[in-house]
């Protein structure tokens, strides 16, 4: 995600939605399909904000995630946390139209592999970059890039941490029982192209 400016509250504000790909591929717990979206926001036809995004979908039936691993890095730095629970969850996906059964049905979790509900990744990343924003590091003329390193499950409070290189360089996302499931980095956008 590139912030070229900030939105400004109040102005009309039009996105745009493309599907850019999408590719089948074997995973290792079963057959999963990878769409790329773009997203550009603009305010009186300025693009103020460019986002690509891949969503993966796991196939029904797929077998169970592995629990993933704590991490070795202990916390350090300020810390932002978050406490999730199914309402949240079920407003996120209202607030974002996402209307995918992992995130508000447990039943279906399970005939897709996961233990629990799954905690939306956009939350996650959102609240990687709001741990930045009340830390003063503003995102304007950055690549804001994140990824997800394992899906978090289950109503839980977890918390944001800076990055190995400080916040200023990125964030990573760590689950109640901490394993990093998140993690983000925050560089200068290429103003050439």
């Amino acid at each position: 995600m590139t912030t070229h400016q900030l939105l400004e509250i109040g102005k009309p504000a039009t996105k745009v939605m493309s599907v850019k790909k999408t590719v089948t591929k074997e995973g290792r717990t079963g057959p999963l399909t990878i769409t790329t979206v773009q997203q550009d926001i603009f305010q009186d036809r300025v693009l103020i904000i460019h986002e690509e995004q891949d969503i993966l979908y796991r196939a029904a039936g797929s077998d169970p995630i592995p629990r993933p691993a704590t991490s070795p890095t202990p916390l350090q730095g300020p810390t932002l946390d978050v406490s999730v629970d199914e309402r949240l969850l079920f407003r996120f996906s209202a607030l974002t139209y996402n209307a995918h059964r992992i995130h508000y049905d447990l039943d279906w979790c399970h005939r897709e592999g996961y233990v629990g509900l799954v905690i939306h990744g956009p939350l996650l990343a959102i609240m990687m970059g709001e741990h930045m924003r009340r830390n003063d590091i503003s995102i304007v003329d950055k690549v804001f890039d994140y990824r997800f390193t394992s899906p978090m499950t289950m109503p839980q409070t977890f918390s944001v941490v800076p990055s190995q290189n400080g916040l200023q360089a990125g964030a990573e996302v760590r689950s109640a029982a901490g394993a990093t499931c998140a993690i983000s980095t925050l560089a200068d956008a290429c103003l050439n192209g």
